[in-house]
């Protein structure tokens, strides 16, 4: 299942255009595919191993990527050896965006992934005459500053308790985990030292934060990588 922020792109890309300017169509039939679908046509996909960098800081920025399977850490090493994770890339997420010619983050894979390789050159040099591509780029833009945003609010405003409700219910939405009897199992790839890198939180915080949330029943830990949602409002509401 696609991560909100791809839902979000795909919705402004399937929206109806202006009706100053139709876009031709040789049928009634609805274009059914997403911004991820029509920038990865134009890339070749490729393998990392798990904790394999895919690209580092300062290294040109030559490429966008898009998720086919897998996660992605975006990630900076900060001078004194603490580290900042950006985001998690899932199936579907699109990562490489750069204003400037060269990277200001590292891209690692999180587990084994399989991801589309597109050169930037290519998109910008098609992006200008097809509109298609265009707007699937600009809807892929919108939903990653929309994304960067969301994670503003977390990290700025929210206590370590809301922070990793926030993280797990965000999880379980972005996997398309589904209700079972006994809530909502999801599988998290990352480690807990990657979710604390990424909340701006100590390990030792979110261990004590999951096992508070264990004790009020809110969730269960069947494993170190495995939880399952018991109690959806009390999450939510710590979400709000």
């Amino acid at each position: 299942m696609p991560s909100p922020a791809a839902a979000i792109a795909h919705q402004a890309y399937t929206q109806p255009r202006s009706s100053a300017r139709p876009a031709p169509r040789w049928s009634e039939e609805v274009d059914t595919r997403t911004p991820t679908d029509v920038v990865a046509r134009l890339g070749v996909v490729a393998t990392f191993a798990r904790n394999a960098e895919i690209f580092g800081e300062d290294q040109p920025a030559e490429h966008l990527y898009i998720v086919l399977s897998g996660a992605v850490r975006i990630c900076k090493l900060l001078g004194d050896g603490r580290r900042q994770i950006e985001t998690f890339c899932l199936a579907g997420d699109v990562f490489g965006w750069e204003m400037s010619p060269r990277h200001r983050f590292s891209a690692e894979a999180v587990s084994e992934c399989r991801v589309v390789r597109v050169k930037r050159s290519i998109l910008f040099s098609r992006a200008a005459d097809d509109a298609d591509l265009a707007h699937a780029l600009w809807a892929l833009t919108a939903a990653e500053l929309g994304r960067a945003q969301n994670h503003l609010l977390v990290l700025g405003r929210k206590t370590a308790q809301e922070r990793v409700a926030t993280f797990l219910l965000d999880m379980a939405e972005r996997a398309g985990a589904g209700q079972g009897p006994n809530g909502i199992e999801v599988t998290l790839p990352m480690s807990r030292q990657d979710i604390a890198d990424f909340l701006g939180l100590t390990i030792e915080t979110v261990s004590r934060t999951l096992t508070h949330l264990e004790e009020i029943s809110a969730i269960a830990l069947p494993s170190s990588r495995r939880v399952l949602l018991r109690d959806g409002a009390t999450l939510k509401r710590l979400n709000s």
